[in-house]
């Protein structure tokens, strides 16, 4: 598990007070939530971290009771792997 904190615009990564990986999410409107970009540094790749950061926003809509549109290729590509995020996948039709 990674030092995962808040920031103004999602949660991010810090690794020696550095920011190493973060994922940007807010409300796309009263019943969701839109992550919009992830992004993890090359020598944190391959540790799962993009997931951890994924995950943490799923836990983060299923406390809320929203949904979540996921925007960007890394975050649609993680709810496409794991079947137990369709519950709160808001498909865009």
């Amino acid at each position: 598990m990674h030092n995962i904190v808040e920031t103004e615009n999602g949660l991010a990564v810090q690794v020696d007070g550095q920011q190493k990986a973060e994922i940007g999410f807010g409300p796309y409107d009263d019943q969701s939530i839109i992550i919009d970009h992830t992004f993890v540094a090359e020598e944190l790749r391959g540790q799962k971290v993009g997931e951890e950061l994924v995950k943490r926003v799923v836990d983060i809509a299923r406390e809320q009771g929203k949904t979540i549109v996921p925007a960007c290729s890394y975050a649609l590509a993680q709810f496409k792997r794991h079947e137990e995020y369709s519950d709160i996948w808001r498909k865009e039709s």
